[in-house]
């Protein structure tokens, strides 16, 4: 289905600085009503990165479940960056994230060889104020991107190096789903991941696991050919952070202990001039919607990056990754 019957058959709003928006009667029942339009959302968010869909009602995290099984297959997640709860199989809270501070846009698993091709977001409860879940053009942030340093990732890709240890972010049991060592070593050689285990945690943690991922920057979308910005190169770097966290992480791990960071594909570091422009291109290209309790988001995660605004509050969304 091409955009333009998706739009003519879920009619949805196209407002400038928001996500496309689709209104729908309050009442319907929600997973039906998914069943019916799947195609017709997955063809929209294909070609327009997302789609905001307001009305459903969606109260809890059954309900949201019910709906994101009719839109795709779920996957269960590997590699997490950050950890998340689980509602049920497949079924996650949204990563722990410190509320007081943004996550910035990036695309899921970027640096996994097998890479979901949709996010589904749902809001159980929204917060008092911000955490919004901002999306960007990512073919359009490609266009916008200095051509010089385009070209270079394109050569050369970008390169994720993780430290995995029991002090900060996910463990390698919480990323890769087992402590068990055997088992780790076989998903690094089965994924392309360079691997190397350490002793010691840095900040007294037990053993400890460094991996290496090249992986590349621009990709092509499945279906629509277009050249996408495919990566968490800004993301994940260590400019990126709070500044105060990070000079903490260095004077207790040091500087090439981080619990990840980012490269140029070479193993050249990447500066902070590099990623404050990526950051700031993805700026000009982000809309935004405020969450409303009940609403349901689909972004096609390659056609688009995704983040989350800082909030005030408890916020409740329920995600999936799918395809």
């Amino acid at each position: 289905m091409t955009v333009t019957a998706a739009v003519s058959t879920l009619h949805a709003d196209l407002e400038p600085g928001k996500p496309p928006l689709l209104g729908v009667e309050s009442g319907v029942d929600a997973a039906r009503w998914a069943a019916e339009h799947r195609e017709g959302i997955r063809a929209f968010v294909a070609e327009q990165g997302s789609l905001l869909v307001r009305g459903l009602g969606l109260r809890d995290a059954a309900a949201a479940e019910a709906v994101f099984r009719q839109l795709g297959d779920l996957l269960t997640e590997t590699e997490a960056f950050a950890s998340r709860g689980r509602y049920a199989p497949r079924v996650y809270t949204a990563s722990k994230w410190p509320p007081n501070q943004q996550m910035c846009m990036h695309h899921e698993l970027s640096y996994a060889l097998a890479v979901p091709r949709l996010m589904l977001f749902a809001c159980i409860l929204a917060p008092a104020a911000g955490g919004a879940t901002p999306v960007a053009d990512a073919a359009a942030v490609l266009d916008a991107l200095p051509r010089d340093l385009v070209e270079r990732f394109e050569r050369q890709g970008w390169l994720l190096i993780r430290n995995y240890n029991d002090d900060i972010g996910a463990s390698f049991a919480d990323a890769f789903g087992t402590d068990d060592r055997n088992a780790i070593e076989s998903y690094c050689r089965a994924h392309d991941i360079r691997f190397e285990w350490q002793d010691g945690g840095g900040g007294g943690g037990g053993g400890a696991l460094r991996t290496w991922q090249r992986r590349r920057a621009i990709v092509p979308h499945p279906l629509t050919r277009r050249r996408c910005w495919f990566n968490q190169i800004a993301f994940l770097s260590e400019w990126t952070m709070v500044p105060e966290l990070r000079e903490y992480l260095v004077d207790v791990y040091g500087a090439d202990r981080l619990p990840f960071n980012t490269a140029f594909g070479n193993g050249g570091p990447i500066g902070a001039d590099v990623v404050q422009v990526i950051n700031e291109v993805y700026e000009a290209h982000t809309v935004r919607e405020p969450w409303q309790a009940g609403d349901l988001l689909v972004v096609d995660n390659i056609r688009a990056a995704h983040g989350r605004e800082a909030f005030e509050g408890p916020r409740e969304v329920v995600v999936a990754l799918a395809e």
